[in-house]
């Protein structure tokens, strides 16, 4: 992993634009080909970033300054970054990492719903668990009725960052033609619990939210039926 701590400008072209005008701000490039521009606030979410696979070349703009342009391997979609100043350049071999240790309950949830994947919509069925991408493992990949690909995030409490997280998912693999040969990839955000601010950033972008009744699901009691929400 690469980080920059530099005084820089930033531009995004693509399905939008977006300007980030010239100040310090923390840029990473890490190994997965994926790029990420932080500043020193709104906690783990960058300001900007680009989605691997992507290309990164260092040049110089028409006033000399240094320039990285980002591009997309799939679309065409640019990140311009415009150095004005350079205060720190680090390189780091973080080696293999050993992925996300859940908890034993969310841990058996997965487990559950991956034997019971329709409790969480009807016809819904297993393809793999922990289905593995370039940022990481989707819990549960699944297909529907209809044979559209569902991706699904599984959590305890469902919160904001899980919506996210999901969402990065979602953006990967709907640029994965055998995913969508018969329509995008949709998501299912399934917890024991989830936040309103979760529940209306997830509708907001067309996920679909599951509560889930754990003690049903090991079969302890008559639990409700499990709704989407």
């Amino acid at each position: 992993m690469r980080i920059v701590v530099a005084r820089c400008q930033v531009d995004y072209a693509g399905r939008l634009t977006a300007h980030l005008p010239l100040a310090t701000r923390v840029l990473m490039l890490k190994s997965d080909g994926s790029v990420l521009i932080h500043s020193d606030g709104g906690s783990y979410k960058p300001l900007n970033w680009m989605s691997p696979p992507c290309t990164v070349k260092e040049g110089v703009a028409e006033d000399g300054r240094p320039e990285w342009v980002v591009t997309a391997g799939k679309t065409d979609d640019t990140l311009r970054i415009l150095i004005d100043e350079v205060l720190h350049d680090t390189s780091h071999d973080l080696g293999v990492d050993p992925g996300l240790q859940k908890d034993g309950v969310e841990k058996h949830l997965q487990e559950l719903l991956a034997e019971h994947p329709a409790t969480l919509s009807e016809g819904l069925t297993l393809v793999r668990r922990e289905y593995m991408t370039a940022i990481g493992p989707v819990d549960l990949m699944c297909r529907d009725a209809d044979g559209l690909s569902v991706a699904v995030e599984i959590k305890r409490r469902g919160e904001i960052d899980g919506v996210e997280q999901l969402t990065r998912y979602l953006d990967l693999l709907n640029r994965d033609p055998a995913l969508t040969r018969k329509g995008a990839v949709r998501g299912i955000f399934a917890a024991q619990e989830i936040k309103p601010q979760a529940r209306v950033l997830a509708t907001d972008r067309g996920i679909a939210c599951a509560l889930v009744d754990y003690d049903a699901l090991r079969g302890m009691d008559d639990g409700a039926e499990h709704r989407l929400f």
